[in-house]
């Protein structure tokens, strides 16, 4: 274990200065244990409802109906009597 993590120190000195900001993601989220629940969880094999399908249909069909577009984030945030001010860390 030792010898591995120094041969770890050893690659990460020999990156170039743009490689070490992709190396400091990929191992903050080998650290991460929810990013590593998710990637080690199995795939979701079950099959589509009719429900989901439905749920599915109907979503695609807000959407295509707004051009695409999603609610605005300030709307949504209205909706509760906040705005993006209050969001701000004081």
């Amino acid at each position: 274990m030792a010898a591995d993590k120094q041969h770890a120190h050893k690659l990460i000195e020999h990156l170039a200065p743009d490689q070490v900001p992709a190396a400091i993601g990929m191992l903050e989220r080998l650290l991460d244990p929810v990013a590593r629940a998710i990637a080690n969880a199995p795939i979701d094999d079950e099959p589509e409802s009719e429900d989901e399908r439905k749920a599915v249909a109907k979503s695609k069909a807000w959407f295509k109906q707004r051009g695409g577009q999603g609610v605005p984030h300030e709307e949504v945030l209205a909706e509760f009597g906040l705005s993006p001010d209050d969001l701000k860390s004081k």
